[in-house]
């Protein structure tokens, strides 16, 4: 087994981490987050101040104005950062190594078809098409694709630089494959459980086998 480890980078970076959560700095602001994973006691108990921390209660902040959200920098893109009602930021900074081997493989195979499913808020997409990519983004949620057009606008993206998908991913997979589409690259970041724009649910352990089955047929054959 291979273990890759994402470093930070200028606006990112893991202060801390101990008795199930996580310190770390997004740009200026430093957020303290929970982490059932994180079962350690703090490094630097001293260094534990946060200007948004994560509750059942939901986020505290320094400032209202956190809360609108705050803009990032990674490589060339621009990104904002937004507190969200699940804990999360938009952001996964553990993903940066997958970022850097789709950025490597994209500059070195030019105009990559590449397909982003359930993308969020498509740092992964926006990486791609930096890259020279054809990118197809799906996500069931119409707040997250808005958000990841916010970034593509920030990073100076075209319009049409990204194709832009709200849809059910297994429903949108189907009616691919009935076209004969192909893509060179297929990311794949599934929930363990949803709902898509028009209420479908869906549950990974009832949807996996289909999901790879489908883009399995999507998938250029000399991949």
């Amino acid at each position: 087994m291979i273990t890759t480890v994402a470093e930070p980078w200028i606006d990112y970076e893991l202060l801390d981490s101990g008795n199930g959560r996580r310190l770390e700095r997004f740009g200026s602001a430093v957020t303290s987050r929970p982490d059932s994973n994180v079962l350690w006691e703090p490094t630097s108990p001293s260094r534990w101040k946060a200007n948004a921390t994560f509750s059942q209660e939901g986020w505290h902040t320094d400032t209202n104005e956190l809360l609108n959200g705050w803009q990032l920098t990674y490589e060339q893109l621009r990104i904002m950062a937004r507190p969200t009602p699940f804990r999360h930021l938009g952001i996964f900074p553990e993903q940066r190594v997958n970022w850097q081997w789709l950025e490597k493989l994209c500059l070195e195979r030019p105009r990559l078809r590449v397909l982003n499913l359930f993308a969020y808020t498509g740092i992964a997409s926006l990486v791609a098409a930096k890259a020279g990519a054809q990118v197809c983004h799906v996500d069931a949620s119409n707040a997250s694709i808005n958000w990841a057009k916010e970034n593509a606008r920030l990073s100076g993206l075209p319009e049409d630089a990204i194709r832009w998908i709200t849809d059910d991913v297994p429903k949108f997979l189907a009616r691919e494959v009935r076209r004969g589409r192909q893509y060179d690259v297929i990311l794949m970041d599934p929930p363990v459980f949803g709902r898509g724009p028009k209420g479908e649910i869906f549950r990974l352990e009832e949807r996996i086998s289909e999901l790879l089955l489908l883009t399995r047929q999507l998938l250029a054959s000399e991949n």
